[in-house]
Protein backbone atom coordinates (compact mmCIF):
# COMPACT_ATOMS: atom_id res chain seq x y z
CA UNK A 1 0.00 0.00 0.00
CA UNK A 2 1.57 3.32 -1.21
CA UNK A 3 -1.06 5.57 0.12
CA UNK A 4 -3.50 6.15 3.14
CA UNK A 5 -6.07 8.86 3.53
CA UNK A 6 -5.99 10.93 6.29
CA UNK A 7 -9.64 12.13 8.01
CA UNK A 8 -9.57 14.32 10.44
CA UNK A 9 -12.40 14.94 12.33
CA UNK A 10 -10.90 17.52 15.67
CA UNK A 11 -13.39 19.94 14.48
CA UNK A 12 -16.28 17.96 15.15
CA UNK A 13 -15.65 14.74 17.00
CA UNK A 14 -12.41 16.53 18.60
CA UNK A 15 -14.74 19.49 19.80
CA UNK A 16 -16.92 17.19 21.96
CA UNK A 17 -14.30 16.41 23.95
CA UNK A 18 -14.53 17.95 27.99
CA UNK A 19 -13.42 21.52 28.04
CA UNK A 20 -12.82 21.94 24.57
CA UNK A 21 -14.76 24.74 22.50
CA UNK A 22 -13.81 26.40 19.78
CA UNK A 23 -15.16 29.62 18.06
CA UNK A 24 -15.74 29.91 14.44
CA UNK A 25 -12.31 31.76 14.03
CA UNK A 26 -10.90 28.83 16.21
CA UNK A 27 -11.83 26.36 13.70
CA UNK A 28 -10.50 28.44 10.63
CA UNK A 29 -7.15 28.53 11.84
CA UNK A 30 -6.91 24.46 13.09
CA UNK A 31 -8.28 23.63 9.56
CA UNK A 32 -5.51 25.93 7.68
CA UNK A 33 -3.17 24.37 10.25
CA UNK A 34 -4.29 20.87 9.35
CA UNK A 35 -4.21 22.02 5.22
CA UNK A 36 -0.24 22.51 5.51
CA UNK A 37 0.56 19.76 7.33
CA UNK A 38 -1.35 17.60 4.41
CA UNK A 39 -4.44 16.05 5.72
CA UNK A 40 -6.57 15.11 2.90
CA UNK A 41 -10.05 15.66 4.28
CA UNK A 42 -11.03 17.69 7.09
CA UNK A 43 -14.37 17.44 9.02
CA UNK A 44 -15.54 20.73 10.18
CA UNK A 45 -18.97 20.16 11.92
CA UNK A 46 -22.23 19.26 11.66
CA UNK A 47 -24.02 22.13 9.62
CA UNK A 48 -27.54 21.35 10.71
CA UNK A 49 -26.99 20.59 14.41
CA UNK A 50 -26.07 24.35 14.98
CA UNK A 51 -25.79 27.97 13.23
CA UNK A 52 -22.01 27.77 14.47
CA UNK A 53 -20.65 25.22 12.26
CA UNK A 54 -22.91 26.26 9.51
CA UNK A 55 -21.36 29.84 9.49
CA UNK A 56 -17.97 27.88 9.67
CA UNK A 57 -18.81 25.86 6.09
CA UNK A 58 -19.86 29.07 5.05
CA UNK A 59 -16.65 31.31 5.70
CA UNK A 60 -14.24 28.75 4.81
CA UNK A 61 -15.69 29.20 1.20
CA UNK A 62 -13.59 32.20 1.28
CA UNK A 63 -10.35 30.89 3.35
CA UNK A 64 -9.78 28.37 0.54
CA UNK A 65 -7.39 25.35 1.51
CA UNK A 66 -4.44 24.77 -0.42
CA UNK A 67 -5.02 20.96 -0.46
CA UNK A 68 -7.26 19.39 1.82
CA UNK A 69 -11.10 18.91 0.90
CA UNK A 70 -13.48 20.19 3.85
CA UNK A 71 -16.06 17.87 4.09
CA UNK A 72 -19.82 18.26 6.20
CA UNK A 73 -20.77 15.79 8.85
CA UNK A 74 -24.60 14.30 9.26
CA UNK A 75 -26.74 11.68 9.63
CA UNK A 76 -29.41 9.50 7.59
CA UNK A 77 -32.53 10.54 7.30
CA UNK A 78 -35.12 10.24 9.73
CA UNK A 79 -36.91 7.06 9.95
CA UNK A 80 -40.51 6.99 7.44
CA UNK A 81 -39.81 10.55 6.02
CA UNK A 82 -38.04 11.49 2.06
CA UNK A 83 -34.54 12.16 2.46
CA UNK A 84 -34.86 15.33 -0.29
CA UNK A 85 -37.06 16.79 2.99
CA UNK A 86 -35.38 16.71 5.85
CA UNK A 87 -33.81 19.55 7.40
CA UNK A 88 -29.87 17.88 8.19
CA UNK A 89 -29.73 16.56 4.32
CA UNK A 90 -30.79 20.02 3.19
CA UNK A 91 -27.97 21.58 5.37
CA UNK A 92 -25.33 19.80 4.17
CA UNK A 93 -25.98 20.54 0.27
CA UNK A 94 -26.35 24.62 1.62
CA UNK A 95 -23.22 24.20 3.01
CA UNK A 96 -21.54 24.56 -0.12
CA UNK A 97 -18.95 21.41 1.13
CA UNK A 98 -17.99 18.62 -2.00
CA UNK A 99 -17.96 16.09 0.20
CA UNK A 100 -19.80 14.52 2.93
CA UNK A 101 -19.73 12.00 5.53
CA UNK A 102 -22.99 10.45 6.34
CA UNK A 103 -23.20 8.19 9.78
CA UNK A 104 -25.75 5.74 10.02
CA UNK A 105 -26.73 2.69 12.42
CA UNK A 106 -25.53 -0.86 11.77
CA UNK A 107 -26.35 -2.34 15.29
CA UNK A 108 -29.58 -3.89 15.61
CA UNK A 109 -29.71 -3.03 19.34
CA UNK A 110 -29.36 0.84 18.08
CA UNK A 111 -32.22 0.06 15.48
CA UNK A 112 -34.16 -1.13 17.61
CA UNK A 113 -34.11 0.53 21.02
CA UNK A 114 -32.80 4.33 19.61
CA UNK A 115 -34.06 4.56 16.31
CA UNK A 116 -37.42 2.54 17.67
CA UNK A 117 -37.54 1.84 13.79
CA UNK A 118 -37.20 -1.85 11.98
CA UNK A 119 -34.20 -3.00 10.40
CA UNK A 120 -35.53 -2.74 6.63
CA UNK A 121 -36.43 0.41 7.09
CA UNK A 122 -32.66 1.50 8.57
CA UNK A 123 -31.77 -0.18 5.25
CA UNK A 124 -34.30 2.67 3.33
CA UNK A 125 -32.70 5.43 5.40
CA UNK A 126 -28.99 4.40 4.35
CA UNK A 127 -30.05 3.54 0.85
CA UNK A 128 -32.00 7.19 0.10
CA UNK A 129 -30.04 9.50 2.64
CA UNK A 130 -26.75 8.29 0.20
CA UNK A 131 -28.36 8.36 -3.15
CA UNK A 132 -29.85 11.66 -2.78
CA UNK A 133 -26.88 13.56 -1.97
CA UNK A 134 -24.99 11.41 -4.62
CA UNK A 135 -27.93 13.16 -6.79
CA UNK A 136 -26.35 16.53 -5.60
CA UNK A 137 -22.87 15.85 -7.04
CA UNK A 138 -22.01 15.34 -3.41
CA UNK A 139 -19.03 12.48 -2.73
CA UNK A 140 -20.30 10.84 0.50
CA UNK A 141 -18.49 8.79 2.94
CA UNK A 142 -20.70 6.62 4.86
CA UNK A 143 -19.65 5.83 8.88
CA UNK A 144 -20.93 2.41 9.80
CA UNK A 145 -21.26 3.85 13.28
CA UNK A 146 -21.06 0.66 16.24
CA UNK A 147 -20.00 -1.36 13.26
CA UNK A 148 -17.91 -4.06 15.36
CA UNK A 149 -20.27 -4.19 18.26
CA UNK A 150 -23.36 -4.63 14.95
CA UNK A 151 -20.49 -7.50 13.45
CA UNK A 152 -20.55 -9.11 16.23
CA UNK A 153 -23.75 -8.88 17.12
CA UNK A 154 -25.53 -9.83 13.74
CA UNK A 155 -22.46 -10.41 11.17
CA UNK A 156 -25.26 -10.45 8.31
CA UNK A 157 -27.02 -7.46 8.76
CA UNK A 158 -24.33 -5.29 9.69
CA UNK A 159 -22.65 -6.19 5.91
CA UNK A 160 -25.92 -5.50 4.01
CA UNK A 161 -25.50 -1.79 6.00
CA UNK A 162 -22.32 -1.64 4.41
CA UNK A 163 -23.23 -3.32 1.36
CA UNK A 164 -26.35 -0.75 0.77
CA UNK A 165 -24.10 2.40 1.08
CA UNK A 166 -21.83 0.96 -0.88
CA UNK A 167 -24.22 0.32 -3.74
CA UNK A 168 -26.09 3.44 -3.40
CA UNK A 169 -22.96 5.63 -4.55
CA UNK A 170 -20.80 5.99 -0.96
CA UNK A 171 -17.16 6.63 -1.87
CA UNK A 172 -15.57 5.41 1.29
CA UNK A 173 -17.37 2.92 4.20
CA UNK A 174 -16.02 3.48 7.53
CA UNK A 175 -16.07 0.69 9.76
CA UNK A 176 -16.10 2.77 13.37
CA UNK A 177 -15.43 1.35 17.06
CA UNK A 178 -17.36 4.11 18.44
CA UNK A 179 -17.74 3.01 21.94
CA UNK A 180 -13.78 2.30 21.57
CA UNK A 181 -13.87 -1.24 23.18
CA UNK A 182 -12.51 -3.67 20.48
CA UNK A 183 -9.50 -5.68 21.26
CA UNK A 184 -6.79 -4.76 18.42
CA UNK A 185 -6.78 -8.34 17.18
CA UNK A 186 -10.52 -7.88 16.62
CA UNK A 187 -10.03 -5.34 14.60
CA UNK A 188 -7.86 -7.07 12.00
CA UNK A 189 -10.26 -9.98 11.75
CA UNK A 190 -12.98 -8.05 10.93
CA UNK A 191 -11.08 -5.96 8.50
CA UNK A 192 -9.49 -9.13 6.95
CA UNK A 193 -13.11 -10.22 6.34
CA UNK A 194 -14.86 -7.35 5.12
CA UNK A 195 -12.11 -6.35 3.09
CA UNK A 196 -12.89 -8.53 -0.17
CA UNK A 197 -16.47 -7.29 -0.38
CA UNK A 198 -15.81 -3.79 -0.68
CA UNK A 199 -15.56 -2.08 -4.07
CA UNK A 200 -15.98 -5.25 -6.17
CA UNK A 201 -17.79 -4.41 -9.32
CA UNK A 202 -20.86 -6.07 -9.04
CA UNK A 203 -22.02 -4.23 -5.87
CA UNK A 204 -20.65 -0.33 -7.16
CA UNK A 205 -22.24 1.96 -9.30
CA UNK A 206 -19.57 2.29 -12.38
CA UNK A 207 -16.71 3.75 -11.77
CA UNK A 208 -16.84 4.60 -8.47
CA UNK A 209 -13.43 3.01 -6.27
CA UNK A 210 -14.76 2.77 -2.64
CA UNK A 211 -12.32 3.12 0.21
CA UNK A 212 -12.45 1.11 3.08
CA UNK A 213 -11.76 3.33 6.06
CA UNK A 214 -11.21 2.87 9.77
CA UNK A 215 -12.89 5.22 12.68
CA UNK A 216 -11.33 4.16 16.29
CA UNK A 217 -11.97 5.64 19.69
CA UNK A 218 -9.65 5.31 22.77
CA UNK A 219 -11.74 3.87 25.46
CA UNK A 220 -10.09 0.78 25.98
CA UNK A 221 -6.47 2.77 25.37
CA UNK A 222 -6.15 0.86 21.68
CA UNK A 223 -7.27 3.66 19.06
CA UNK A 224 -3.94 4.23 17.91
CA UNK A 225 -2.97 0.46 17.85
CA UNK A 226 -6.40 -0.28 16.43
CA UNK A 227 -5.97 2.23 13.70
CA UNK A 228 -2.60 0.89 12.62
CA UNK A 229 -3.78 -2.52 12.30
CA UNK A 230 -6.62 -1.65 10.45
CA UNK A 231 -4.55 -0.10 7.91
CA UNK A 232 -1.85 -3.21 7.67
CA UNK A 233 -5.66 -5.42 7.39
CA UNK A 234 -6.31 -3.20 4.52
CA UNK A 235 -8.14 -0.43 5.62
CA UNK A 236 -7.10 2.57 3.15
CA UNK A 237 -8.52 5.52 5.20
CA UNK A 238 -7.81 6.34 8.82
CA UNK A 239 -10.13 8.77 10.72
CA UNK A 240 -9.19 10.45 13.69
CA UNK A 241 -8.03 13.60 15.66
CA UNK A 242 -5.08 15.99 16.50
CA UNK A 243 -3.61 14.85 19.42
CA UNK A 244 -6.36 12.33 20.30
CA UNK A 245 -9.57 15.23 21.57
CA UNK A 246 -13.17 13.91 21.89
CA UNK A 247 -15.92 12.44 23.83
CA UNK A 248 -14.83 10.26 26.52
CA UNK A 249 -11.63 8.86 26.49
CA UNK A 250 -10.91 10.79 22.88
CA UNK A 251 -10.26 9.37 19.52
CA UNK A 252 -7.28 8.19 17.80
CA UNK A 253 -4.48 10.22 17.47
CA UNK A 254 -3.67 11.43 14.47
CA UNK A 255 -0.25 12.35 15.65
CA UNK A 256 1.46 8.82 16.17
CA UNK A 257 -0.88 7.39 13.31
CA UNK A 258 0.72 9.87 10.97
CA UNK A 259 4.40 9.00 12.69
CA UNK A 260 4.10 5.18 12.54
CA UNK A 261 2.32 4.65 9.21
CA UNK A 262 4.92 6.93 7.74
CA UNK A 263 8.46 6.30 9.91
CA UNK A 264 7.35 2.34 10.37
CA UNK A 265 5.21 1.10 7.53
CA UNK A 266 6.67 3.65 4.88
CA UNK A 267 2.62 3.91 3.54
CA UNK A 268 2.96 7.96 2.36
CA UNK A 269 0.08 9.26 3.98
CA UNK A 270 1.97 12.80 3.63
CA UNK A 271 5.02 14.46 2.29
CA UNK A 272 8.12 13.94 3.51
CA UNK A 273 8.08 17.67 4.21
CA UNK A 274 5.68 17.67 6.18
CA UNK A 275 6.30 15.35 8.87
CA UNK A 276 8.73 18.00 10.69
CA UNK A 277 5.19 19.45 11.27
CA UNK A 278 4.12 17.55 13.59
CA UNK A 279 5.04 18.78 16.83
CA UNK A 280 4.12 22.26 15.62
CA UNK A 281 0.25 21.37 14.83
CA UNK A 282 0.09 19.35 18.04
CA UNK A 283 0.65 22.57 19.89
CA UNK A 284 -1.01 24.70 17.73
CA UNK A 285 -4.24 22.72 18.56
CA UNK A 286 -3.69 22.37 22.17
CA UNK A 287 -3.18 25.72 22.26
CA UNK A 288 -6.49 26.77 20.55
CA UNK A 289 -8.00 24.08 22.50
CA UNK A 290 -6.86 25.85 26.00
CA UNK A 291 -5.91 21.74 26.47
CA UNK A 292 -2.79 21.29 28.72
CA UNK A 293 -0.28 19.94 26.30
CA UNK A 294 0.92 16.03 27.65
CA UNK A 295 4.85 15.89 28.20
CA UNK A 296 4.56 12.01 27.34
CA UNK A 297 2.31 12.15 24.28
CA UNK A 298 4.39 9.87 21.77
CA UNK A 299 6.71 11.29 19.47
CA UNK A 300 6.12 14.86 20.17
CA UNK A 301 5.70 15.27 23.97
CA UNK A 302 8.02 17.24 25.88
CA UNK A 303 9.33 14.23 27.48
CA UNK A 304 8.91 11.80 24.23
CA UNK A 305 13.01 12.27 23.79
CA UNK A 306 13.64 13.43 27.49
CA UNK A 307 16.99 11.58 28.93
CA UNK A 308 17.51 11.37 32.68
CA UNK A 309 20.13 8.99 34.26
CA UNK A 310 23.82 9.20 33.43
CA UNK A 311 24.00 6.13 32.21
CA UNK A 312 20.87 6.35 29.50
CA UNK A 313 22.72 10.55 28.80
CA UNK A 314 26.00 8.77 28.05
CA UNK A 315 24.82 6.27 25.46
CA UNK A 316 22.70 8.95 23.71
CA UNK A 317 25.48 10.95 23.30
CA UNK A 318 27.44 7.80 22.10
CA UNK A 319 24.91 6.90 19.73
CA UNK A 320 21.60 8.00 20.01
CA UNK A 321 19.66 4.36 18.45
CA UNK A 322 20.57 3.49 21.95
CA UNK A 323 17.47 5.28 24.04
CA UNK A 324 15.66 6.85 20.41
CA UNK A 325 12.90 4.77 18.26
CA UNK A 326 13.85 7.58 15.70
CA UNK A 327 15.64 11.03 14.88
CA UNK A 328 13.60 13.54 17.14
CA UNK A 329 14.12 16.25 14.43
CA UNK A 330 12.14 13.86 12.17
CA UNK A 331 8.93 15.02 13.35
CA UNK A 332 10.09 18.30 14.66
CA UNK A 333 10.93 17.36 17.89
CA UNK A 334 14.08 17.77 20.00
CA UNK A 335 16.38 15.62 22.27
CA UNK A 336 16.41 16.78 25.94
CA UNK A 337 18.61 16.34 28.44
CA UNK A 338 17.26 16.26 31.80
CA UNK A 339 19.98 18.26 34.41
CA UNK A 340 19.94 16.96 38.03
CA UNK A 341 22.43 15.81 40.38
CA UNK A 342 22.01 11.93 38.63
CA UNK A 343 23.60 13.55 35.37
CA UNK A 344 26.42 15.24 36.76
CA UNK A 345 28.69 17.74 34.91
CA UNK A 346 27.71 15.45 31.62
CA UNK A 347 24.13 16.69 31.50
CA UNK A 348 24.94 20.38 32.37
CA UNK A 349 27.49 20.62 28.95
CA UNK A 350 24.97 18.50 26.91
CA UNK A 351 22.87 21.79 27.72
CA UNK A 352 25.49 24.51 27.18
CA UNK A 353 26.20 22.97 23.87
CA UNK A 354 22.17 23.38 22.86
CA UNK A 355 21.88 27.03 24.54
CA UNK A 356 25.16 27.74 22.54
CA UNK A 357 27.04 28.53 25.48
CA UNK A 358 30.86 28.33 25.87
CA UNK A 359 31.81 25.98 28.34
CA UNK A 360 33.78 22.95 28.64
CA UNK A 361 34.99 20.19 31.37
CA UNK A 362 37.48 22.28 32.50
CA UNK A 363 36.53 24.91 33.20
CA UNK A 364 35.62 26.13 37.08
CA UNK A 365 32.69 27.34 35.81
CA UNK A 366 31.39 24.19 35.22
CA UNK A 367 31.86 23.03 38.61
CA UNK A 368 30.54 26.17 40.12
CA UNK A 369 27.18 25.24 38.25
CA UNK A 370 27.08 22.01 39.34
CA UNK A 371 27.21 23.00 42.56
CA UNK A 372 24.46 25.36 42.85
CA UNK A 373 22.72 22.60 41.09
CA UNK A 374 23.29 20.54 43.71
CA UNK A 375 22.55 22.85 46.60
CA UNK A 376 19.51 24.11 44.58
CA UNK A 377 18.35 20.63 44.52
CA UNK A 378 18.89 20.30 48.29
CA UNK A 379 16.28 22.85 49.12
CA UNK A 380 13.90 21.56 46.75
CA UNK A 381 14.70 22.45 43.56
CA UNK A 382 13.50 19.79 41.00
CA UNK A 383 15.70 21.39 37.43
CA UNK A 384 14.29 18.40 35.40
CA UNK A 385 10.56 19.33 35.89
CA UNK A 386 11.52 22.59 35.06
CA UNK A 387 13.59 23.34 31.89
CA UNK A 388 12.87 27.00 31.41
CA UNK A 389 14.29 27.77 34.79
CA UNK A 390 17.35 26.00 34.42
CA UNK A 391 18.03 27.62 31.12
CA UNK A 392 17.71 31.12 32.76
CA UNK A 393 20.07 30.15 35.95
CA UNK A 394 22.58 28.78 33.57
CA UNK A 395 22.44 32.29 31.45
CA UNK A 396 22.59 34.48 35.01
CA UNK A 397 25.26 32.35 36.52
CA UNK A 398 27.41 32.60 32.95
CA UNK A 399 26.42 36.59 32.78
CA UNK A 400 24.46 35.88 29.25
CA UNK A 401 21.21 37.34 30.45
CA UNK A 402 19.76 40.81 30.96
CA UNK A 403 16.75 41.52 33.29
CA UNK A 404 13.33 42.66 31.35
CA UNK A 405 12.11 44.11 34.67
CA UNK A 406 13.07 44.86 38.34
CA UNK A 407 10.58 44.09 41.08
CA UNK A 408 10.14 47.37 43.86
CA UNK A 409 7.15 45.96 45.31
CA UNK A 410 4.65 43.20 45.42
CA UNK A 411 0.94 42.84 47.96
CA UNK A 412 -1.15 40.01 47.51
CA UNK A 413 -4.72 41.16 49.66
CA UNK A 414 -7.20 38.34 50.07
CA UNK A 415 -10.31 38.88 51.53
CA UNK A 416 -13.18 37.17 52.69
CA UNK A 417 -17.12 38.81 53.93
CA UNK A 418 -19.05 36.91 56.09
CA UNK A 419 -20.31 34.17 53.47
CA UNK A 420 -19.36 35.76 50.71
CA UNK A 421 -16.77 34.80 47.50
CA UNK A 422 -13.17 35.46 48.54
CA UNK A 423 -11.55 37.73 45.99
CA UNK A 424 -8.12 38.15 45.76
CA UNK A 425 -5.89 41.35 44.59
CA UNK A 426 -2.35 41.75 43.32
CA UNK A 427 -0.47 45.38 43.57
CA UNK A 428 2.82 45.38 41.72
CA UNK A 429 5.81 47.96 41.40
CA UNK A 430 8.11 47.50 38.93
CA UNK A 431 10.90 49.59 36.97
CA UNK A 432 10.50 48.72 33.07
CA UNK A 433 13.40 50.14 30.77
CA UNK A 434 13.67 52.82 33.62
CA UNK A 435 9.90 53.48 33.37
CA UNK A 436 8.20 53.28 36.74
CA UNK A 437 4.90 50.89 36.68
CA UNK A 438 2.54 50.88 39.47
CA UNK A 439 -0.25 48.39 38.73
CA UNK A 440 -3.01 45.90 40.48
CA UNK A 441 -5.28 43.23 39.11
CA UNK A 442 -8.31 40.78 40.72
CA UNK A 443 -7.72 37.31 40.25
CA UNK A 444 -9.48 33.73 40.92
CA UNK A 445 -6.80 33.31 43.42
CA UNK A 446 -3.96 35.22 44.41
CA UNK A 447 -1.36 33.44 41.57
CA UNK A 448 -4.36 34.34 39.01
CA UNK A 449 -4.14 37.62 40.70
CA UNK A 450 -0.41 37.93 40.59
CA UNK A 451 -0.11 36.96 37.01
CA UNK A 452 -2.66 39.41 35.80
CA UNK A 453 -1.24 42.40 37.67
CA UNK A 454 2.54 41.88 35.98
CA UNK A 455 1.05 40.76 32.53
CA UNK A 456 -0.84 44.25 32.84
CA UNK A 457 1.82 46.33 34.08
CA UNK A 458 4.35 44.59 30.76
CA UNK A 459 2.14 44.41 28.42
CA UNK A 460 2.96 47.59 26.49
CA UNK A 461 6.74 47.71 26.71
CA UNK A 462 6.15 43.95 25.90
CA UNK A 463 3.25 42.98 23.41
CA UNK A 464 4.29 39.17 22.75
CA UNK A 465 3.16 38.54 26.56
CA UNK A 466 -0.65 38.57 25.23
CA UNK A 467 0.49 35.62 22.81
CA UNK A 468 1.22 32.94 26.22
CA UNK A 469 -0.89 31.90 29.12
CA UNK A 470 -0.30 29.51 32.00
CA UNK A 471 -1.64 25.49 31.55
CA UNK A 472 -0.95 24.13 34.58
CA UNK A 473 -0.21 24.91 38.21
CA UNK A 474 1.14 22.92 40.53
CA UNK A 475 2.23 22.24 44.24
CA UNK A 476 4.44 20.15 46.90
CA UNK A 477 4.65 20.00 50.42
CA UNK A 478 8.21 19.18 50.09
CA UNK A 479 8.82 18.77 54.28
CA UNK A 480 5.23 17.37 55.75
CA UNK A 481 6.24 17.28 58.88
CA UNK A 482 7.35 21.00 59.37
CA UNK A 483 3.59 21.51 58.77
CA UNK A 484 2.41 24.86 57.42
CA UNK A 485 6.00 26.00 57.85
CA UNK A 486 7.00 23.43 55.37
CA UNK A 487 8.68 24.23 52.33
CA UNK A 488 6.49 24.21 49.04
CA UNK A 489 8.01 23.40 45.63
CA UNK A 490 5.63 25.08 42.79
CA UNK A 491 5.60 24.18 39.55
CA UNK A 492 3.88 26.40 36.45
CA UNK A 493 3.48 25.07 32.98
CA UNK A 494 3.09 27.84 30.21
CA UNK A 495 2.79 27.13 26.54
CA UNK A 496 2.09 29.31 23.36
CA UNK A 497 1.13 28.54 19.84
CA UNK A 498 4.33 26.83 19.39
CA UNK A 499 6.06 25.70 22.59
CA UNK A 500 5.59 24.42 26.21
CA UNK A 501 7.35 25.14 28.83
CA UNK A 502 8.08 24.37 33.21
CA UNK A 503 9.46 26.78 36.01
CA UNK A 504 10.04 26.57 39.42
CA UNK A 505 9.78 28.30 42.80
CA UNK A 506 10.62 27.27 45.81
CA UNK A 507 9.80 28.86 49.49
CA UNK A 508 8.25 28.52 52.82
CA UNK A 509 5.87 31.10 51.37
CA UNK A 510 3.72 29.70 48.56
CA UNK A 511 3.35 33.28 47.27
CA UNK A 512 6.64 33.45 46.77
CA UNK A 513 7.26 30.21 45.23
CA UNK A 514 4.67 31.10 42.84
CA UNK A 515 6.14 34.38 41.95
CA UNK A 516 9.46 33.52 41.37
CA UNK A 517 8.26 30.83 38.82
CA UNK A 518 5.76 33.21 37.86
CA UNK A 519 8.58 35.88 37.01
CA UNK A 520 10.57 32.99 35.19
CA UNK A 521 8.09 31.70 32.84
CA UNK A 522 7.45 35.36 31.90
CA UNK A 523 11.54 35.93 31.48
CA UNK A 524 11.32 32.98 29.43
CA UNK A 525 8.93 33.90 27.12
CA UNK A 526 10.75 37.47 26.51
CA UNK A 527 13.91 35.48 26.28
CA UNK A 528 12.76 32.67 23.71
CA UNK A 529 11.21 35.45 21.59
CA UNK A 530 14.43 37.35 21.45
CA UNK A 531 12.81 40.61 22.75
CA UNK A 532 14.73 43.64 23.00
Amino acid sequence: MSKVKLYDTTLRDGAQGEGISYSVMDKIRIAQELDKLGIHYIEGGWPGSNPKDMEFYLKMAKARLKDAQLVAFGSTRRPHAKASEDNNLRALVKSGAKIVTIFGKTWDLHIRDVLKTTLDENLSMIKDTVSFLVSKDLTVFYDAEHFFDAYKSDKEYSLKCLLTAQGSGAKAVVLCDTNGGTLTSGISKVIKEIRPLINPASACRSGVNVWLGIHCHNDADLAVANSIAAVEAGADMVQGTINGYGERCGNADLVPVIANLKLKLGINCIEDNKLKELTHVSHFVSEISNMKQKTEQPYVGASAFAHKGGVHINAVMKNPLTYEHIEPALVGNRRRILVSELAGKTGILIRAKELELDLSKEDPKTKRILKLIQNLEHQGYHFEAAEASFELLMKKALKKYKKFFELEGVRVVIEKQSDKKITSEAIIKLKVKGIKEHTAADGDGPVNALDNALRKALKDFYPTLSKMHLSDFKVRVLDEKAGTAAKVRVLIQSQDETDTWNTIGVSENIIEASWQALVDSVEYKLLKDKVA
